[in-house]
């Protein structure tokens, strides 16, 4: 009894298209995913040619269609034979479908054996080998720079599904990444820390694997590098390593992580975007003192020269980096830690608040930035209001 795609023809199917395809689409490289693929267009065109030639594909499929499951680059035997028949050569599949049946049990097992062999070189191989052979490569000494390149561009992709970011550290991924960031080149250095950045971001395992192997103090180092994507990717890193994670904040503080962030936000030639994402992690970092009621405030978030640094960012003229240094005033605003009269006498926040008033003024007018000023004008306010509220209290308790 024939069954609806029998071993027997997808076997010869598949070996036919293999052995007869005119435009050859297996990559003889084992080290790709095995095959290049046509587009939807060309697969339907050159199906439909096969179908319209005789009933030799009746031969092969039976009445009744079943899809069957497999566990590499196609969804099911039938994408497999679609595929087959596809790349394959009409006439000559017209007589191979004649000799099939005189093929002996012993040649069509033979045939299965050979079927099953190309099925497992098809397999896509899981997110785990493919991390597991971007760590063996990246611990090959020899490797070359562009594999070296290649393969942490790899992890990259691959550690952004939280299961895959937990697995990292039990291949050996981690060590293994923590290495590169003494790479003599760069661009490795960059992409190491984004890696780490990546794997550990909102996700309190790989933060706590990641802070027990150590590279803190490494990814503060790269900060100050010259090399500004690589500044940027480290401080990434350090961001996604210590947010919403109080042993890394701890350990952030002890290596004086706040004078790190007081030079960025307080030297003007430094690249806005780490000037952007130091600032972002203040406020941060603030919000969590804010939410920790038994913990200990920080005295560097009231030191005079770190709040000036902040407030003086409201007056940029990047605009991003303006209302980023708006939320984190607001933080250390409301920090019990922090003086009103700092915020007047030194940083000079009222003149800058009614000096940034004037200007957002100036963009309602403009059409295309009027949506944007009257939302950071409704945070001046904010901001202006809870700085009046905290001097009203240092009034009331000036003795008359």
């Amino acid at each position: 009894m024939r069954q609806s795609i029998s071993i027997i023809s997808l076997s010869l199917i598949i070996l036919l298209a293999m052995s007869f395809a005119s435009t050859e689409r297996v990559n003889k490289s084992e080290a790709s995913t095995g095959l290049f693929w046509s587009t939807a267009k060309e697969e339907g065109d050159l199906l439909r040619k096969a179908q319209t030639d005789d009933d030799s594909s009746s031969l092969l499929l039976g009445d009744n269609q079943e899809e069957h499951q497999l566990d590499g680059g196609f969804s099911s035997l039938e994408g497999m034979l679609q595929w087959a028949i596809g790349h394959s050569d009409p006439a000559k599949l017209k007589e191979a479908a004649a000799d099939v049946q005189r093929l002996s049990p012993e040649e069509l097992k033979a045939r299965q054996m050979g079927i099953k062999e190309l099925m497992e070189k098809l397999k896509m191989p899981s997110d785990a080998q493919l991390m597991k052979t971007a760590i063996d490569d990246l611990n090959n000494s020899s490797l070359s720079l562009e594999d070296r390149h290649r393969a942490l561009e790899e992890l990259l992709i691959l550690v952004e599904p939280v299961d895959n970011a937990n697995d990292l550290h039990k291949l050996g991924g981690l060590t293994a990444v923590i290495g590169e960031l003494d790479h003599p080149d760069p661009e490795i250095r960059t992409i190491s820390a984004w890696v780490l950045g990546k794997a550990s971001q909102n996700n309190p395992v790989v933060q706590k694997q990641i802070l027990e192997l150590g590279p803190l103090t490494k990814l503060m180092e790269m900060v100050n590098s010259t090399f500004t994507e690589e500044a940027i990717k480290a401080l990434y890193a350090l961001s996604a390593l210590i947010i919403n994670n109080p042993e890394g904040q701890e350990s952030f503080y002890r290596e004086a992580g706040h004078l790190m962030l007081q030079n960025i936000l307080s030297n003007s030639s430094t690249d806005i975007r780490l000037r952007r994402k130091s600032v972002f992690l203040v406020a941060d970092l603030v919000e969590n003192q804010l939410g920790s009621s038994n913990k200990a405030v920080l005295p560097f978030f009231s030191n005079q020269l770190f709040l000036k640094s902040v407030v003086d960012l409201i007056a940029s003229p990047d605009l991003d980096l303006q209302e980023k240094a708006l939320y984190a005033v607001k933080s250390l605003l409301q920090l019990r830690s922090t003086e009103a009269l700092v915020f007047k006498e030194v940083c000079k926040l009222d003149v800058t608040l009614e000096t940034m008033r004037q200007q957002l003024q100036q963009l309602m007018v403009d059409e295309n930035f009027k949506e944007y000023a009257v939302d950071v004008e409704s945070l001046r306010r904010e901001v202006e209001l809870i700085f009046l509220g905290k001097l009203d209290k240092v009034d009331t308790q000036v003795p008359t």
